[in-house]
């Protein structure tokens, strides 16, 4: 084509000149635009190493892209229609230098995820790739301060995952000009200074835990949970209120101020003296009288009265009777008394205003939790005896036992033994450095245990509307082998119910939110939210919002994304999985959309629900059901195109 034209125009040499210039440019640029994207990529590869030849793949023999199945060559890159969109080079052991330069002529990158390495030096200038949607740089060795400018111009940034490195300084404050930021994760860094003031209401995730943070909170950020701002100068909603220091201007001191200042100072330390005193002498008084352990012998004058009084209060001890005991739930538990536990050294697990945990370790070198609910004075006392008693006889491998309880008027107190592992909660949103991710096995493994747990309570409680009724991520603990256990169950009979509805995971049902009542699905679909939080990762307080009528929840967010996209949108990245577990995963997740199904007639029941969970398996035997994970980003690649949400 391009020497017939040449030829037409040969005796006008001007113009033949610059048609020849013309067609040899657009054939030197055609015929080199596919080697591009490899060139660009090799050049980024020269700068990292990698301890594991993961990218070994990459190399001159092929190109990054298949044109012919629209799948990828080289491992880790994401295409769609032989175009590179995204880069997943995660757990390869790279170190080196992230080379932006590469990666800014590659137009059609959307996604970068470089989690679990070794990467060092400071932040990128990622904004010299302007239609980034996502980028994923946490638990990888980057430091320094990130510059203010770092995000300006990255108008379609979605998601930003900085947790686990060692940035330093201010948060940046072109964050706060991402006008469709929908995650953020700085967590695990050495951020100091203030949180700027995010504006943005499609803010869905946000954790600045662990940094060296201090001030107030942005009130637009009040309703991120509190674990998200675990820093120990921050303070405002959802923390505690922040304490205003007032500077007057000094006076000229005098004597007459001073002495006035010492009389009033000395007063003061009398007046607090003597409450002290008052106050010691109250205790001693009443533990001496009513608390003294069975078989604790009083000195003075001891008679055969004396001795049948005593033997009597430690056999009403072991029945619950005495208020004034830890009432043990098993004969052959180890005992302990009040006075033990008091002085055990305690550490604080966590802290509400439901409940406050206690690790305690006890003389024998025994590790237990006490939990102390405020909550519950409007039950009576034998009621709340009974109950106990109730809760105690239930016998189940994924229920924590109840080891003993403390009944007073104004507050109670559960004893359970210590569980090494920690919460569901802690391993999913708020794992240590260098700590393993629960992979796919794994929750499957966690998804049937609960379930099976709840099974169990249903058959032994079934007189309770919501056997559980606060199942949530933070009430399931987790053994040394993964095994879950159940915790905070058949508690709705004795919690104050005005607190109850503000706190406990039932009242934030559809059911209760429209029409102000639980059902016995009421705890299905708590288990259908828990298993979301599992799959996906993340919080499912930061979708609830309070009062009646609210449609937004975890399940409706997933709803919202094409089905298409689940592998990739939908699931948490650091989760992972087997060989041809694609299929499986997915089974499960529709199995905790039919938990959450809104309609209570249309929900399941817990029977159907344990059955199609147990029915999941680890990985499925078709291997054709679902491509590898880049050509199911191909697909949520394209979508990319229209505003969805890609990653």
């Amino acid at each position: 084509m391009a020497l017939i034209i040449i030829s037409v125009f040969d005796n006008n040499n001007i113009r033949s000149s610059w048609i020849k210039t013309f067609f040899l440019l657009s054939c030197v640029v055609l015929g080199s635009y596919g080697a591009t994207d490899s060139e660009l990529l090799l050049k980024f590869k020269d700068k990292l190493q990698s301890n594991n030849n993961g990218l070994s793949s990459w190399n001159e023999s092929t190109t990054p892209c298949n044109s012919d199945h629209g799948g990828n060559n080289w491992a880790g890159v994401i295409c769609n229609g032989g175009k590179i969109w995204g880069l997943q080079l995660e757990n390869m052991g790279l170190n080196g230098v992230f080379d932006v330069e590469s990666l800014k002529d590659l137009p059609f990158l959307r996604t970068l995820s470089f989690m679990n390495n070794d990467l060092n030096g400071t932040m990128p200038e990622i904004n010299k790739v302007v239609g980034l949607k996502a980028i994923y740089l946490s638990n990888n060795k980057f430091s320094g301060e990130i510059p203010d400018q770092t995000f300006e111009g990255m108008k379609w940034l979605k998601k930003i995952h900085l947790s686990n490195n060692q940035f330093s300084g201010a948060i940046p404050n072109s964050l706060t000009k991402l006008s469709r930021l929908m995650e953020l994760k700085l967590d695990g860094n050495k951020f100091s200074g203030y949180i700027p003031p995010f504006q943005q209401n499609t803010l869905k995730l946000f954790t600045v835990a662990n940094n060296q943070l201090q001030g107030d909170i942005p009130a637009t950020l009040s309703k991120i949970p509190e674990s998200a701002f675990s820093n120990e100068g921050l303070c405002g909603t959802p923390l505690g209120a922040c304490i205003t220091v007032v500077h007057y201007p000094k006076k000229p001191s005098t004597i007459s101020t001073i002495v006035v200042a010492v009389v009033v100072g000395l007063a003061v330390i009398c007046v607090i003296g003597a409450i002290l005193f008052i106050l010691l002498r109250k205790r001693k008084s009443s533990n001496s009288s009513e608390n003294e352990p069975s078989g604790l012998n009083k000195k003075g004058v001891k008679d055969a009265g004396d001795e049948s009084h005593r033997s009597s209060r430690s056999n009403q001890s072991r029945r619950g009777e005495n208020t004034m005991k830890l009432c043990f739930i098993k004969d052959d538990a180890e005992r302990f008394d009040l006075h033990e536990l008091l002085r055990a050294s305690a550490e604080i697990l966590g802290s509400g205003c439901f409940s406050s945990s206690y690790k305690a370790s006890l003389v024998s070198g025994g590790k237990i939790v006490v939990k102390r609910f405020k909550q519950m004075n409007n039950v009576g006392k034998e009621e709340f005896h009974e109950h106990m008693r109730r809760i105690g006889r239930l016998n189940h491998p994924n229920l924590l036992p109840l080891v003993a309880y403390y009944y007073r008027k104004e507050e109670k107190l559960l004893v359970s033994n210590y569980v090494q592992n920690g919460s569901l909660a802690v391993r999913l949103h708020h794992q240590a450095l260098g700590e393993p991710s629960l992979d796919w096995p794994t929750r499957l493994k966690i998804v049937k245990g609960i379930a099976t747990g709840l099974e169990y309570l249903y058959k032994d409680m079934p007189s309770l509307i919501a056997p559980h009724g606060n199942l949530k991520s933070c009430n399931v603990l987790l053994t040394q082998s993964f095994e879950p256990l159940l915790c905070d169950y058949g508690l709705v009979p004795v919690i104050n119910q005005d607190l109850a509805q503000d706190i406990m995971v039932i009242y934030k049902s559809p059911e209760y939110l429209q029409h102000g009542r639980i059902t016995k699905k009421t705890d299905i679909w708590c288990l259908g939210i828990l298993i979301l939080e599992i799959l996906s990762g993340k919080f499912p307080s930061n979708f609830l919002q309070q009062g009646k009528g609210s449609e937004l929840s975890l399940a409706n967010w997933v709803l919202s994304v094409d089905p298409e996209d689940w592998i990739n949108e939908v699931f948490d990245k650091d989760m992972g999985g087997t060989r041809n577990s694609d299929y499986e995963m997915v089974k499960l997740l529709k199995v905790a959309l039919e938990c959450c199904e809104g309609d209570v007639d249309k929900r399941l029941d817990l029977k159907e629900a344990l059955e199609k969970i147990q029915d999941v398996k680890e990985k499925d035997h078709d291997d054709d059901f679902y491509s590898s994970y880049a050509s199911e980003a191909d697909m949520r690649s394209s979508r990319g195109l229209s505003g969805e949400i890609i990653f």
